[in-house]
Formats: C-alpha cells, sequence, structure tokens
C-alpha cells in the first residue's frame, strides 16, 4: 500500500507529521493541521502585551520602532518561505486511480509518469501483460491507469494442442479473447472458471457437422464428440462384432466430414498350400559327361496358411492372411552330374547300323520307355542290364552318346540276342 506525503506542521517545540483520511482502498492522502499550536514567526498576544509594558518604562517610542523592525523581519522571511514549499508540494501531488487485475484503488502520487507510478507501487508487469495507458505515459490527477496480467493457457482446440497466453480472468473471457466459438461446445472446465496468474489446462471441441451413411441412409447431425465413433453412436447407429468406420473409428470428426458405416461378417479358413523343394547337384567322376543321376529324390513340403474371409456390405473381399505355419519340411533333391569323358567307339562294334537298331527299338526317342515301365531308352535296356554294363540310374536319363555306347559293349558280349525283334538291321 502507497501512503501520499503528509503535510508539515510546525509548532514551537518542533515538527510533525499528520496523515490524511483514509480511502476505502487503504491508501492516505495529505491535508493540512487543523490544530491550535502556533506556528513559527508568531508569539501570544500575553507575550506581546508584557514585552511593551516592559520596554515602556525602559526606551521612547523612537528608539523601540527600530527593533521591532528587526525582529519582524526574518519571522516573515520564514513564513513567506513555508507558504511557497506549501504550494509546490500541492501542485506537484494527483489524484489517481489505479486498477489492477480488476482491483481499484485512488491514492495520491508525485510520480511523472505511468512507469514510475507502477514502481513506486511495486506492481511488476512483462510482455504478455497489459498497461494502459502505456508506461511512458505523463500521468496527470484525475486519470486512471490499468494493469492486467497474461495467463498462460495450454489449449487443445479441436484436438490440436498450443499454449496461448490472455489476460481475461475467466474461461468464458479467455474464449471471446481469443475468438473461440463456444456455443454448443465441449469444455473441459466451466466457463466461470477463474484463471489463475499460473495459467491452465483448457480442452475445447467446437459443435460440427458430421454425415454418418450406414444401411443405405444418411443421417447429418451437428456433435462436439471427440471421436468418429462417438459421432456415429450420437446418430443413433450401433457398431457391431466386426463392424468399422472408412475412417479410424477413434479419429478426431472433422466439419463437414463424412463416415461410412461398414458392416463385416467374416470367418478364418485354413488352406495346404505345397513348399517346392530344392535341387542340389554335385560333379561325379564316375559318370560319362552328359549323364545325370538322381542320388535322392526331392518331395515338396506342406504349409498350413488361415486366411480371413470376410464379406463388407454385402461384397466379398480377398482373402487375408493372417497366420501361416510349416506342417511337412520339403527335402532336397540331390542329382550327381557325370564328368568323364565319354569314350569314342568299342572294338567289334563300330561298323554296325545303330541309327537303325534305334530307330526300330525306340523310334530314335532317348527317353523313351515302353508301356510296362520296365525297358527303356534308344535301345531298350532293361535298368538291371544297364547298370551291369556300368550305367548309372535308368538308361532312359542318359545321354544318346551314352546309351549308343552301353549297347556296342552289350553287342560285344551277347551279339544282336538282346534285341530279337530289330537286331537284323544291324
Amino acid at each position: 500500500m502507497s501512503h501520499a506525503p503528509q503535510y508539515e506542521t510546525s509548532y514551537g517545540g518542533g515538527t510533525t507529521y499528520e496523515p490524511g483520511p483514509e480511502l476505502g482502498s487503504g491508501e492516505c492522502f495529505p491535508r493540512q493541521s487543523t490544530g491550535t499550536a502556533p506556528v513559527v514567526g508568531h508569539r501570544s498576544e500575553g507575550g506581546r502585551a508584557a514585552r511593551r509594558k516592559k520596554t515602556k518604562g525602559s526606551r521612547g517610542p523612537s528608539s523601540e520602532r527600530p527593533d521591532a523592525l528587526r525582529r519582524l523581519l526574518p519571522q516573515a522571511l520564514v513564513v513567506a518561505f513555508l507558504a511557497g514549499g506549501t504550494s509546490a508540494f500541492v501542485a506537484d501531488d494527483k489524484a489517481v486511480e489505479l486498477t489492477v487485475d480488476g482491483e481499484s484503488r485512488t491514492l495520491h502520487t508525485f510520480a511523472d509518469d505511468v512507469g514510475e507510478l507502477l514502481a513506486d507501487e511495486g506492481v511488476d508487469f512483462g510482455a504478455h501483460d497489459i498497461v494502459a495507458p502505456s508506461a511512458d505515459e505523463a500521468l496527470a490527477s484525475g486519470d486512471e491507469i490499468a494493469v492486467r496480467y497474461g495467463r498462460p493457457v495450454k489449449l487443445t482446440l479441436d484436438g490440436q494442442r498450443r499454449e496461448v497466453w490472455t489476460t481475461a480472468r475467466t474461461v468464458d473471457g479467455a474464449l471471446r479473447q481469443l475468438g473461440v466459438r463456444a456455443e454448443g461446445a465441449y469444455l473441459s472446465a466451466s466457463r466461470s472458471k477463474r484463471i489463475e496468474r499460473g495459467g491452465l489446462e483448457l480442452a475445447v471441441r467446437t459443435e460440427r457437422t458430421v454425415t454418418i451413411m450406414a444401411d443405405g441412409r444418411e443421417r447429418t447431425i451437428r456433435t462436439n464428440a471427440a471421436t468418429v465413433r462417438e459421432a456415429v453412436a450420437e446418430s443413433g447407429i450401433s457398431l457391431n462384432g466386426q463392424d468399422t468406420t472408412s475412417v479410424a473409428p477413434d479419429s478426431f470428426p472433422r466439419d463437414g466430414q463424412t463416415v461410412t458405416v461398414m458392416r463385416i461378417s467374416g470367418h478364418k479358413e485354413v488352406r495346404e498350400e505345397p513348399i517346392p523343394f530344392d535341387v542340389r547337384r554335385t560333379d561325379d567322376p564316375t559318370l560319362f559327361a552328359g549323364t545325370e543321376v538322381v542320388e535322392r529324390a526331392g518331395h515338396q513340403g506342406t504349409r498350413r496358411v488361415t486366411y480371413a474371409l470376410r464379406t463388407v456390405n454385402g461384397v466379398k473381399q480377398k482373402p487375408r492372411r493372417v497366420r501361416s505355419e510349416v506342417a511337412r519340411e520339403p527335402q532336397t533333391r540331390i542329382v550327381k552330374v557325370g564328368t568323364k569323358r565319354l569314350p569314342n567307339s568299342v572294338a567289334g562294334a563300330d561298323g554296325l547300323n545303330w541309327g537303325s537298331l534305334a530307330h526300330c527299338e525306340s523310334g530314335g526317342r532317348p527317353n523313351a520307355v515302353d508301356g510296362s515301365g520296365t525297358y527303356g531308352g534308344l535301345y531298350q535296356f532293361d535298368t538291371r542290364t544297364w547298370q551291369a554294363l556300368g550305367g548309372a540310374g535308368r538308361p532312359q536319363d542318359a545321354p544318346a552318346g551314352e546309351q549308343t555306347f552301353r549297347a556296342k559293349k552289350l553287342y560285344v558280349q551277347r551279339g544282336a540276342s538282346p534285341w530279337p525283334h530289330c537286331g537284323g538291321r544291324l
């Protein structure tokens, strides 16, 4: 609380200070003393009479006048000085009204401008505060000065969070100051709630228009819902089972947005799918070049795959794979690949017509197999005879050159007897 200067009142025994009357706001303003104590430079009538009587008995009138003038002159100067100082004191004193955050008080001040007044009164202000008139404005008696403190508000408006400043002291005032339309809006705090200087957190969801499409019907509503799911429920539509919406149900509904409800039905289905086997080839120097022998047959594996099958608003959707597990691992096929150089001839059999024999036995097809599956290749070897001649695997899997080489060896051993019907063509 600021106190205005007090008038000085001089008495014969010294100087005292007398406060002015107190105002409702608690401030004091100066006033002149109404006491009966004598002012410096004046004497009592009894004292003057006694001095005149004493003077008459000792000095004449002519000698008394100069002494009296000498005594009165200094006193007159003192009185004139005090009168001039009091006039200046009263002229500099200003009566102003100061309102700080809605609390008003009237006070007297000698400050030259608003900033000096606020400093004298201990009123601090910052960049987010409002001072009117401005701090450098000159003061005059009768002025009204207002200070409104800024308050931080952590505002979440329609899902968007930001920090703003306001000089309003209530939520309602802050909304008006920030230009937020509050009619029909959801507020996390009442409009009348006071905003302290430390600020507050405030969530506002304004009223929006949202259109809901469901079951062949269209519904348009006004809502301040926080999620699309809430807006759908407000429109009187229920989401059951796997039902969902065209936008995320937990997303924020925007003004003018259209949301489609999707009625979903479906089930899961397990399917077995084959896993292809790998083939590994290894070189074998014991086999003639061009010969491949399957050492281990490969076989496919099996995978169990679970699919989600669903229908959206009556339309079947593409199956969605949700889980997969291997029921049987595939087995790799191992193949031996011959690298041995094939001989050019067999003594005693090179000059025969092997092409004619092959044409008669198999139609000249190296991979030919008879109807029983027993004989194969150009010369229709059985597997046992083929392997006895040094062949690997099945004859129909060997190159044509190797088949002819093995046939020549067989002829050297047994003549044309292995081919009773076509041997005469040799």
